[in-house]
């Protein structure tokens, strides 16, 4: 007797002329198919849809970047000229820096009346301060004002992603100007490492902050009303790491089976249920009839 591979075939098929088609089962047919392809659609749009994740850990996540920081300082003055604003940097390294211009500029604003200043500058991985301030003119004059306007304030690289919304500026737009012109500003920042990877595997560094402020008149040792604007720093441990991910391949197969055959396999249950309650019903009118 020849081997009849045949026989291994467990989809074994009913003759056309043995099935019965149904009004309720064309119906419950169509929603099926309408109900697989929402599904489909639903599961298409969230494989290819990418997904944030983030997470928390204790970490120097930026190890390659010698122990420094980038800073980047848009702020105006506008009741200060420019010839009398500098920004001095020190921390706990031991490092005082007045006066720094490496990579700044200042704008004239109101015909020489005040000034903007923008930088880009460096800072160490320790507590420290940097301010803006008249310390390094050469003649302090007499009443500086030191209201201002911050436009930016930003660590680390730039980092515009749309489903993560950070504190990476968070005193951008800060408005002094209707505040006691000889007061001191103190903004106490608390800066947070941040990593983005995104589906390439390639790594962002970048810092949020949070940041608290006070306002107060400060005296030299001479009596002299002697304001600035003062951003003292310190680094938390905690490191934020958001990572861009997408539903693997196989997972949306597994899930598009999973559907198909769930849906067509609940249809056929349902549309069972349905014609032999309907033949029942029949043979009890039937009976009642005869």
């Amino acid at each position: 007797m020849p081997f009849d591979v045949r026989r291994f075939d467990i989809y074994r098929k009913v003759p056309k002329d043995l099935t019965q088609p149904t009004y309720t089962g064309a119906f419950i047919s169509i929603l099926c198919c309408l109900f697989i392809l929402f599904l489909f659609l639903s599961e298409l749009t969230g494989f290819i849809a990418t997904e944030i994740v983030n997470e928390l850990y204790v970490d120097d996540p930026d190890k390659d970047s010698g122990g420094k920081i980038e800073v980047s300082l848009n702020i105006s003055l506008p009741n200060l000229s420019c010839d009398l604003v500098g920004l001095d940097i020190q921390d706990e390294m031991g490092r005082h820096e007045v006066g720094h211009i490496d990579n700044s500029m200042k704008i004239t604003l109101s015909q020489g009346t005040g000034c903007r200043f923008e930088g880009v500058f460096s800072i160490n991985k320790v507590p420290g301060n940097f301010h803006v301030s008249t310390h390094s003119a050469t003649a302090q004059p007499q009443n500086p004002d030191m209201t201002h306007t911050i436009h930016k304030l930003a660590f680390g690289e730039k980092l515009q992603v749309q489903k993560v919304q950070g504190a990476f500026n968070a005193l951008g737009g800060a408005d002094r100007l209707s505040s006691n012109p000889l007061a001191s500003h103190d903004y106490i920042l608390k800066i947070v490492p941040t990593i983005y990877e995104d589906l390439s595997g390639k790594k962002r560094f970048s810092y949020q902050y949070t940041v608290a402020n006070k306002e107060y008149v400060a005296y030299s040792h001479t009596g002299r009303i002697i304001p600035a604007i003062w951003f003292r720093y310190d680094l938390s441990p905690i490191t934020v790491k958001y990572t861009e991910r997408r539903q693997p391949f196989y997972r949306f197969i597994t899930t598009i089976c999973a559907i198909v055959g769930g849906t067509f396999t609940v249809a056929g249950i349902i549309d069972s249920c349905i014609f032999t309650a309907s033949e029942a019903w029949k043979k009890i009118q039937i009976g009642k009839m005869s």
